[in-house]
C-alpha cells in the first residue's frame, strides 16, 4: 500500500512522526516494503516543521502520477485560515483518480473546507473542533481520537496518529502483527477510536470529590448557556453553600469565577483558533455583550480580545505580519 504525506506550513513533526514511524516498522518487522511512503507539499522542496526539522517533499502535481492509495494532509498551527487554492485543486485530482484521503491533526479541516468530508464522519484536533463546527454545522465531526469512514481516515494529531495507523496495520494484516508493531514503540496499548483525546474532567483538575467533578462537568458542558448557582447545586446534588466551600477548598477562587474564567479560556481558544466575531465568541462563551466579554477578558489576560487576536496572528505567521 502506497502511502503519501502532504505537508502543510507549520506542521507538527510529533503528528507526522507518529504516523511515518508505525509504518517503517511494519516495513522492519515484516522483512519487506509493505507501505513505501513519499511526501509531498504544494511546491515540493524542502519543509520544515515547527521543531526545525523538516523533510524533503515533491511537488503535489507528481503525487497524481504516484500511485498512491493514500494520501494524508498533516497540518498544525491554525488549519481554519489555511487557503491554498492549489492544495485544493490537488486534492481534487487525487480523488478523481480513487485516492483515498486522509487529515492528521488539522488535516482533516482543510480537507473539510475544501469539500472533501462532505457525508463523511471524522474527526480533528480538539483545539479546532468548536471552529470548525462553527463554520459548517452540517459536517460529521467526532470527538474521537481517529475515524476511518470509508475512504477518509482522520485523526486529532499528536500520538494518536500512532493509534490509527496501528488500526490500519491491523485491517491490512492482522491485529496480532499490528501489536507486535506497537509493542516495537513501547505502546503496549493501541487505543481505540472511541476514546477521548482529552484527559476526563476529574483529571484534568485533580478531582477527587464526585460532586465537585460532576459541578466541573456541567460547567464544562455549559460554557454558550451558563448555569446559575442555583441551578449547578441543584444538578450536582449538593446546596449551593457546600458547593461554593468545595470550590474554595479546591481552587481558591468561588465557584463562579472558576466557571467565569472557563468559559474565558474557551473564548481565548477560539480567539485563536478561528476568524469569528467578537460578538460571536461572546455568544458561544456565554458572555451577554461584546462590551461585558472584552471587559472581563482584559481583567483575565491584561489585554483586550482584538489584541490577543493580532498577538497569536504575528505569531503563528513566524513574526512576519
Amino acid at each position: 500500500m502506497k502511502i503519501g504525506f502532504i505537508l502543510i506550513p507549520g506542521y507538527a513533526l510529533m503528528s507526522l512522526a507518529s504516523a511515518v514511524e508505525p509504518l517503517r516498522a511494519a516495513n522492519h518487522l515484516a522483512g519487506k516494503t509493505l507501505y513505501p511512503c513519499s511526501f509531498y507539499s504544494v511546491t515540493g522542496g524542502f519543509l520544515a516543521s515547527t521543531a526545525g526539522g523538516g523533510f524533503d517533499t515533491l511537488p503535489l502535481s507528481g503525487a497524481q502520477e504516484g500511485g498512491l492509495d493514500i494520501a494524508f494532509l498533516v497540518a498544525g498551527g491554525n488549519p481554519m485560515l489555511y487557503e491554498d487554492p492549489a492544495l485544493a485543486r490537488g486534492l481534487r485530482a487525487l480523488t478523481q483518480r480513487g485516492v483515498r484521503l486522509g487529515g492528521i491533526s488539522g488535516g482533516s479541516a482543510i480537507l473539510a473546507k475544501a469539500g472533501l468530508m462532505a457525508g463523511r464522519r471524522f474527526t480533528v484536533h480538539w483545539a479546532h473542533i468548536d471552529s470548525l463546527v462553527e463554520y459548517a454545522p452540517d459536517l460529521l465531526v467526532e470527538r474521537a481520537l481517529y475515524v476511518i469512514d470509508r475512504d477518509r481516515y482522520s485523526c486529532a494529531g499528536g500520538v494518536a496518529a500512532m493509534d490509527m495507523m496501528g488500526a490500519l496495520i491491523a485491517r491490512e494484516h492482522g491485529v496480532a502483527f499490528a501489536r507486535e508493531v506497537s509493542d516495537w514503540f513501547i505502546h503496549p496499548r493501541l487505543r481505540t477510536a472511541d476514546e477521548p483525546q482529552q484527559a476526563r474532567t476529574g483529571q484534568r483538575f485533580n478531582l477527587h470529590h464526585p460532586t465537585l467533578e460532576a459541578a466541573v462537568e456541567l460547567m464544562t458542558s455549559h460554557l454558550a448557556d451558563p448555569l446559575s448557582p442555583d441551578q449547578l447545586a441543584a444538578l450536582a446534588g449538593m446546596s449551593v453553600r457546600q458547593l461554593h466551600r468545595l470550590f474554595a477548598n479546591q481552587f481558591g477562587v468561588s465557584m463562579m469565577v472558576f466557571y467565569r474564567d472557563l468559559r474565558l479560556a474557551k473564548a481565548d481558544e477560539l480567539l485563536q483558533q478561528s476568524a469569528l466575531s467578537l460578538l460571536d465568541i461572546a455568544m458561544l462563551a456565554g458572555f451577554s455583550s461584546a462590551a461585558h466579554f472584552t471587559r472581563c477578558f482584559t481583567q483575565k489576560y491584561g489585554l483586550p480580545p482584538s489584541r490577543r487576536r493580532r498577538g497569536s496572528a504575528f505569531l503563528r505567521s513566524g513574526g512576519n505580519s
